[in-house]
């Protein structure tokens, strides 16, 4: 690990007029932390914002709720409004990390996880998210837990987030303050794919922190599901997950639904047109299984992980099926 200089501001503008490209906010530290002992990551300045006034849930006026950034992950989801309004969220959470990390692990941190691509946490290999125009050995290397959809060939990593595939199918919008205010981005714009510059994972100015995720209204409580598939059942990231959703209307067909995957690309994946397209179809696993067809016309499989398809297919038409019968038989 590099040495670095280490401040612990008063306020969110102190905060931010301490950011800069050699900087980095921490909070939990539970990525971070690995990514400076292992030379990924070498910062000059650790900034530490546990002490700013982040840590509040609360219902807003428009029936929503506003998380603090610095929530742990615990505390969200064993959160009353959270498990009685927002379950998908707390089923997404508690299928992630372990209880320790999970105590340690902050909502805002959550949202700024990096790749646990090996190549990118090698730090004596070639890695374009790591050192740009180096090149991308996972390509033609070991690719099992790689991209199938959003890829370039400058990148097929993937975003590891179990929480945050739950924010995107609820639509959630990341509220950030900068030196120029505060501003909110909606969930779906926050993550980028990789492109030309995988090294930028979000849209995040240098000088912008996370104060809070805002939620509206949920659209589904019980007719939601989250389902993780992985190689074990403790701690494991998902080789795919679905964050599901359905509003099923008194004649059987679909009134509303959204579905983001997980695993699968740089960030949370959705088709929020094809969504729409589905409107009015029946509620049955046939649906179901065309839906699924269509998310995944466009993945491009590598040399390994071309079972991701299959396997994703799978994952969306059980999550939707489990979540219909979650509402049907609460």
């Amino acid at each position: 690990m590099m040495p670095f200089a280490y401040s612990k501001p008063d306020s969110i503008e102190q905060a931010v007029q301490q950011a800069g490209p050699d900087a980095r906010f921490i909070a939990g530290g539970t990525n971070l932390l690995d990514l400076m002992k292992e030379n990924v990551e070498r910062p000059a300045r650790v900034i530490d914002i546990t002490g700013l006034p982040l840590r509040e849930v609360r219902t807003t006026a428009n029936g929503g709720l506003q998380i603090g950034a610095l929530v742990s992950n615990a505390e969200l989801a064993w959160h009353l409004d959270v498990e009685a309004r927002y379950p998908l969220l707390s089923q997404a959470i508690l299928a992630g990390a372990s209880p320790q990390l999970r105590n340690m692990a902050s909502t805002g941190g959550n949202l700024l996880q990096r790749t646990r691509c090996h190549y990118f946490y090698d730090a004596a290999v070639p890695c374009n998210k790591r050192a740009p125009g180096s090149g991308c050995p996972a390509r033609d290397g070991l690719n099992r837990q790689h991209a199938i959809l959003g890829a370039s060939e400058h990148c097929v990593a993937v975003h590891p987030s179990d929480m945050c595939v739950a924010l995107a199918a609820l639509e959630a919008r990341v509220l950030v303050h900068g030196r120029q205010g505060e501003r909110e981005i909606p969930f779906a714009d926050f993550h980028r794919l990789p492109g030309a510059t995988p090294e930028r994972d979000n849209c995040l100015a240098e000088d912008e922190l996370i104060v809070a995720i805002a939620l509206p209204p949920p659209p589904f409580v019980a007719c939601s599901h989250y389902l993780k598939l992985r190689d074990r059942a403790s701690y494991a990231f998902a080789l795919v997950s679905v964050a599901a959703g359905l509003v099923v209307a008194d004649d059987n067909s679909i009134a509303g639904l959204r579905v983001a995957l997980g695993g699968v690309a740089h960030k949370p994946w959705r088709d929020v047109g094809l969504e729409r397209s589905m409107l009015g179809r029946p509620a049955t696993r046939e649906s179901y299984a065309a839906f699924a067809d269509a998310l995944l016309r466009d993945a491009r499989p590598l040399a390994h992980n071309a079972f991701k398809i299959t396997l994703a297919k799978n994952a969306i038409i059980r999550a939707l099926t489990q979540a219909q019968a979650a509402e049907e038989h609460p």
